[in-house]
């Protein structure tokens, strides 16, 4: 008889004591096999508070409940600033006739049928500077 060997309850013995009986969670394993460790509704909030910690950056004190003063962040490091020309950035006209061109497109008519003072001023414009944004 093979006694034992299809019991459902499992005694644990520990200097002369028996504690027990502890019986299966769900059916049989197979061989070869092993069951994941099921985790409880503790287990999982902990590891959601210590994932929320994480993001915050809390310290694992603060978790156990121990007494943590958290300080502010000293006076910020300045940070290097770098100034830049913005005009560099901006769109130039590669010459003084391409900066007429686009005069031209945008009035829709010829420089030439212009008053002498106007052509007198795009050309003094365009001597300036050949920026699109000042030129139109």
């Amino acid at each position: 008889m093979l006694w034992g060997l299809f019991d459902n309850e499992l005694y644990a013995e520990l200097d002369g004591e028996r504690f027990g009986p502890y019986y299966p969670v769900s059916g049989p394993i197979p061989l070869h096999r092993y069951r994941a460790f099921m985790r409880g509704k503790v287990d999982e909030r902990s590891e959601r508070i210590r994932s929320l910690a994480d993001q915050l950056g809390l310290p694992i004190a603060a978790l156990a409940g121990n007494y943590v003063q958290l300080t502010p962040p000293g006076v910020p490091a300045e940070l290097p600033r770098q100034p830049f020309d913005a005009e560099t950035h901006e769109y130039h006209f590669p010459s003084v006739i391409a900066g007429k061109l686009a005069i031209a497109d945008e009035l829709a008519q010829p420089l030439a049928k212009l008053a002498v003072g106007d052509q007198a001023f795009i050309h003094q414009v365009l001597s300036e500077t050949l920026i699109r944004r000042v030129v139109l």
